[in-house]
């Protein structure tokens, strides 16, 4: 989680020089080529069965991408990763049916209403940028039911072939609208050090984790994501959130964890 909102937050600085579209592609691009390298794709097994969730797996991861990036153009980091968030949330808590399970959807509600500009001040976010973010967690949403199909029979290596499609999605579309600046030798380390941050290293890591944890420990972890978020944009950008925003943030990670709990003692 460091790793990736940090790699977020660097490539927040690169905005003003490639745009959002650039920094998919340079993410894209350079992420993919680590993780080809790596999980080395070609050796998987293809078949009439896995071929379209592998290839709404890649839109997803490659959608998903392009749409975060287009929502932090506006949007507090943190906040955006937790309008992001409720894509992943909702999963959970369509999955379980439990009478507790109330209690999460009402936290979850309550926090998308005051970090949305909804029925109050429209001023202290940006409304486009909220649908980009929610966009990117519808994506995230189909990211993670495509992978576990993609995923079921090739492992890792999925991750890589995904990334791939995403690649050839969105990598033509950033060189359009940045130009030949992403090929800057200037822009390189920088573009580099992004695409590990955000794809090669957190991606690596979390593969380790989910072999040496719990699930259900797995994923309350990850409820944490927006609170990294937002403390990454107050460390590297000077995002400073209200306390409005810090309460709805919160409403949104208990919502999370309390689903994930929930799911893994339903089962």
């Amino acid at each position: 989680m460091t790793s990736i909102q940090g790699g977020a937050a660097l490539a927040k600085t690169l905005f003003p020089i490639v745009g959002a579209s650039g920094i998919t592609a340079l993410r894209l691009g350079l992420g993919t080529l680590i993780l080809v390298a790596i999980f080395k794709p070609w050796r998987m097994k293809f078949h009439a069965g896995n071929r379209l969730p592998l290839l709404v797996y890649g839109l997803a991861l490659g959608s998903m991408n392009f749409l975060f990036y287009q929502s932090i153009r506006t949007v507090p980091l943190g906040v955006a990763v937790a309008l992001e968030f409720t894509g992943p949330l909702l999963l959970a808590m369509l999955a379980s049916r439990r009478p507790v399970d109330f209690v999460w959807v009402a936290l979850a509600v309550l926090g998308l209403w005051f970090l949305l500009p909804i029925g109050h001040d429209a001023s202290t976010i940006d409304p486009v940028g909220a649908l980009y973010a929610l966009g990117a967690g519808g994506c995230w949403a189909i990211y993670i039911l495509s992978g576990q199909r993609a995923g079921s029979q090739n492992g890792p290596a999925t991750v890589a072939a995904g990334s791939l499609i995403g690649a050839l999605i969105y990598c033509p579309i950033g060189v359009m609208q940045a130009g030949t600046v992403l090929f800057a030798p200037a822009l390189l380390p920088v573009a580099l050090a992004i695409a590990i941050l955000s794809s090669a290293l957190p991606y690596s890591l979390e593969i380790v984790a989910l072999t040496k944890l719990p699930a259900r420990t797995f994923g309350t972890l990850m409820s944490l994501e927006p609170a990294m978020a937002a403390l990454s944009g107050i460390l590297f950008l000077n995002e400073h959130l209200t306390l409005v925003q810090w309460l709805a943030l919160s409403a949104i990670i208990v919502a999370s964890a309390g689903a994930t709990m929930t799911v893994k003692r339903a089962h």
